[in-house]
């Protein structure tokens, strides 16, 4: 087992909606569902659960402060330390401005203003990635984008699909074109509720290089090759992936760094499915082998972080 167990400071993966604290969440809905109560006692739900109780905390933002502080507890999450300290954090406004239409676009944008603002005064760097549901089909991409494409501030960076992996990626191939040429970096959820293929076709049939779990690659070793060899960078989620994939009973991030692969650490939806970074590195120090990969853990977290390249 690894003596030094630093983290490093950069969460990989938090989604903005589902970053918002307990007690705000409480306070503001009145209460919570069974499956999100369920979650934050740490009970595994179906994925289909997950999104119900991720909707329901995504629906209480309804406002530039609730956004605020859906930012700030993410930043919260961070451990002490030294070393860059940022945040790559996801969101979906087209679902909240176009289809439940409870906040304007202008008021996304002034609440991450107004939590990038607060974070920089502790030293955080975050940046913004855009996250289209792929359940939802393309046409829910092509909505994101017709959304920002004239109002893209300069921390949002990137482009994703996420949600249930039901759509072929290959039928989101125009979508995340269309995302280049507006200057966005590309990722995707992928092999984590659909099977491992679907990692191989977000990296072929999307020309991705940067992939958000993965964690059913170790079911087929081509793919852990197929990441290696690309220098694909993996985002993984312990506490999440242990929560929605049910069938994990040791978590494969040491299979997935014995065999290259270029993995680092994120909270995905720590209000949701409670998560802390410092914690995901204890848990990662128990699966890892020794110092080495520990420190090679470290370094990809911040050379594949967008929070460290292009935040401002």
């Amino acid at each position: 087992m690894p003596t030094d167990t630093r983290p490093a400071r950069i969460d990989r993966h938090a989604h903005l909606e589902g970053s918002l604290d307990h007690d705000w969440v409480r306070k503001r809905g009145g209460g919570a569902p069974d499956c999100l109560e369920a979650l934050w006692r740490g009970e595994a739900q179906p994925f289909e659960a997950f999104i119900d109780a991720f909707f329901f905390a995504a629906r209480l933002i309804t406002d530039a402060e609730a956004v605020r502080a859906a930012v700030g507890a993410a930043v919260g999450r961070l451990p002490e330390g030294d070393g860059p300290a940022g945040i790559d954090m996801w969101c979906s406004p087209q679902t909240l401005v176009l289809d439940w239409k409870q906040i304007k676009l202008d008021e996304i944008w002034k609440g991450v203003e107004l939590g990038i603002a607060d974070a920089k005064k502790s030293g955080v760097e975050i940046v913004l990635i855009l996250d289209a549901v792929n359940h939802f089909g393309p046409g829910n991409g092509h909505a994101l984008l017709d959304l920002v494409e004239h109002d893209l501030p300069p921390f949002v960076v990137g482009f994703s699909t996420g949600g249930l992996e039901r759509v072929p990626f290959r039928e989101w191939a125009p979508v995340f074109e269309r995302a280049r040429k507006l200057g966005l970096r590309c990722a995707a959820h992928a092999g984590e509720n659909g099977p491992a293929s679907n990692v191989r076709e977000a990296i072929e049939d999307l020309g991705l290089d940067r992939i958000v779990h993965a964690v059913r690659s170790p079911n087929d070793p081509s793919i852990l090759e197929l990441l290696a060899e690309r220098g694909t960078c993996v985002d993984v989620c312990i506490t999440s992936n242990y929560a929605l994939v049910p069938e994990i009973k040791k978590h494969p991030l040491k299979t997935m760094m014995d065999a290259g692969v270029r993995c680092a650490l994120g909270t995905d939806d720590p209000g949701i499915i409670p998560a802390t970074l410092g914690g995901e590195w204890d848990k990662a120090a128990a699966l890892l082998e020794n110092d080495a990969q520990m420190a090679q853990l470290r370094q990809n977290a911040a050379d594949g972080a967008w929070c460290v390249r292009f935040g401002k």
